[in-house]
């Protein structure tokens, strides 16, 4: 069965796009509300507890990635037996990973202390709220969590959003008026725990509505377990780079300069994935579309649709780098400045976060075709060689530029190990297999790429220079300062570099 690439991307984009504007003011709120009612050292405990528990994650090894490219195929074929196989072997594995996830952070319970440079809140058990998160993380492996896996691989991530949406506007409001009435961060965080067992009873109803045919049953070939082993062994790689690119960065502030310093690049960087959500929603909502198409058509129409989405992609991106060079430091001095000017860092960390969120963004493209067509093992040692990197920089580096040599660290690695080597596998291994088309693709993509740079480059500039010639400060100047760069910015991109290159592109594979 042939999935409706463009129906299901569009409907896709436009839930995960109102979902991302919400889960941008809710989360905003929620984190201005800590600031003002608790302070920043429960900002940082949160961090410190999110990156302790993503190092925790990789027992997941990528497991739910591996089922659902598995599930690209049979899909295409339209045999729901060999996806019910799959979707009971998801399961049996989530649960056995749900018990590991926990004995193991249980173990880590007499070393939380060791984490934190300097004095917790005095009225703050750190092993109870430790528990609690760690219940939390468990949960979803023994309730519904792995029948999100039919929703990614039938390309319906529209339904993952409504959920999304629906559930987080009620935790937000929950927490809202437990931080206002009580300002208890336990119940905050035991909050977060009904919401998570929400979550999932709603992604059971959805996908027993949806494919009510489709339920865990059945015993999967002894060689379809072995390729999915194959692809986790090499995910799981992929996830050990991911978690020491961020989590370990928080692991290192903590034990370098305290909560605070965690506070404050986690405000930076709090923006940084806002913005970066936006561009999110259009990888995500493609994924599963490239998964059937890589299976039901040509390598040339699946060049054309990557090239297309790629464009697509790069504009949302510029514009959203020009955006955050223009409102970045104006922006924190208004949220956070006012009330606590020791979170607002100099003017270069804002700077060196919009390389970062450029950089990172514009290679996503190139993650989700790769995944999509199942290139896991082929690039399985850069994540690790990359994170080595990065770990051994955050060190040397946080010492003589604090939490800019951080960022600074991250960007290194992704300039010169994960872009260079993740694009050399996905050209090499599907787009080229073919000797004469050997180096075109390649080409046309990196002559895109450049070109993009350099206009991204001037885009953003310009309308850093807009935004800073209005004199006007606090909110009015912010909301000001906001519509004319998004206007000036929209309009640049409107009339010139981006949309009117399609040179670049060959012909077919309609998006």
């Amino acid at each position: 069965m042939k999935v409706d690439f463009a129906r299901n991307a569009k409907r896709n984009m436009v839930a995960g796009f109102v979902n991302k504007g919400l889960m941008m003011l809710f989360p905003f709120l929620n984190r201005t509300l800590f600031l003002w009612l608790l302070g920043p050292e429960y900002l940082g405990l949160n961090g410190l507890f999110g990156s302790v528990l993503g190092v925790l994650s990789l027992a997941e090894l990528g497991f739910g990635s591996a089922v659902v490219c598995s599930m690209y195929k049979p899909i295409a074929d339209d045999d729901k037996e060999l996806i019910a196989a799959y979707l009971a072997y998801y399961r049996k594995v989530y649960r056995v990973i749900g018990g590991l996830v926990f004995v193991v952070g249980l173990s880590l319970l007499p070393f939380l202390s060791r984490l934190v440079h300097g004095d917790v809140p005095p009225d703050v058990n750190l092993h109870m709220l430790y528990f609690i998160h760690l219940v939390n993380t468990t949960l979803g492996y023994f309730l519904f969590a792995y029948k999100g896996a039919l929703l990614s691989a039938y390309q319906r991530e529209d339904i993952h959003s409504h959920i999304r949406t629906g559930v987080s506007m009620g935790q937000y409001l929950a927490t809202f008026a437990i931080l206002v009435l009580s300002r208890n961060y336990t119940y905050y965080v035991l909050t977060t725990v009904v919401f998570t067992v929400v979550t999932n009873v709603c992604i059971e109803w959805q996908t027993r509505r949806l494919f009510p045919e489709i339920f865990p049953r059945g015993v999967l070939a002894s060689d379809k377990r072995q390729k999915v082993v194959a692809d986790v062994k090499a995910i799981f790689l992929h996830k050990i780079g991911s978690v020491i690119s961020y989590s370990a960065d928080n692991l290192v502030i903590s034990a370098s300069l305290g909560l605070v310093a965690i506070a404050v690049y986690g405000n930076y960087y709090y923006v940084y994935t806002a913005v970066g959500g936006i561009v999110y929603v259009v990888f995500n909502s493609l994924t599963a579309g490239f998964g059937n198409t890589i299976r039901t058509e040509s390598v040339a129409d699946n060049f054309a649709r990557f090239m297309k989405a790629n464009r697509l992609s790069m504009l949302v991106i510029a514009w959203c780098t020009a955006m955050m060079l223009a409102l970045y430091q104006p922006f924190m001095r208004v949220w956070v400045g006012e009330q606590k000017p020791e979170l607002v860092q100099h003017f270069l960390t804002p700077v060196l976060m919009v390389v970062y969120f450029y950089v990172n963004e514009s290679r996503q493209m190139l993650q989700t075709f790769k995944s999509a067509a199942g290139l896991w093992q082929e690039d399985r040692w850069k994540p690790i060689v990359s994170g080595v990197v990065n770990l051994a920089l955050n060190i040397s580096m946080i010492r003589w530029l604090g939490l800019d040599g951080v960022i600074l660290s991250t960007v290194f690695a992704f300039l010169f190990i994960e872009i260079p080597w993740e694009s050399a596998v996905l050209f090499r291994c599907y787009f080229e297999k073919r000797a004469e088309d050997l180096g075109l693709y390649r080409r046309r993509y990196w002559k895109f790429q450049v070109y993009a740079v350099v206009g991204t480059a001037m885009l953003a500039l310009l309308t850093w220079g807009m935004a800073w010639i209005i004199p006007m400060g606090g909110i009015p100047g912010l909301v000001v300062k906001g519509l004319v760069a998004a206007l000036f910015a929209l309009s640049l991109l409107t009339g010139t570099f981006l949309l009117r290159r399609r040179s670049f592109l060959p012909q077919g594979g309609s998006l």
